[in-house]
């Protein structure tokens, strides 16, 4: 995983809400957006601006069932994102 990507992740996580979102459906199987607006107490709007930046960084994926969105977390991404960031900041030998 490159910096940038790092970055991004960073500062999708780095926001409370996105934060308590992107936890509670990592907490199920999937979760759907209006499930996730009754959850935290912010308007549909709110949810969906979160949503958007979790997605953009890689952390979830939203899929539309019927008349409703279904949000689940991309494990494989975080996992990545772990490693890159537990080897940042080590020297590579030669």
């Amino acid at each position: 995983m490159n910096l940038a990507q790092i970055e991004k992740i960073s500062k999708a996580l780095a926001d409370k809400t996105r934060l308590q979102i992107y936890e509670q459906i990592a907490s199920h199987e999937g979760v759907h957006c209006c499930a996730l607006v009754d959850m935290r107490g912010v308007t549909p709007a709110t949810v969906s601006h979160h949503l958007k930046v979790l997605s953009e960084a890689g952390l979830v994926e939203c899929k539309r069932e019927g008349q409703f969105v279904l949000n689940r977390v991309k494990t494989e991404i975080l996992e990545e994102f772990t490693k890159s960031v537990a080897t940042l900041g080590r020297k590579r030998k030669k």
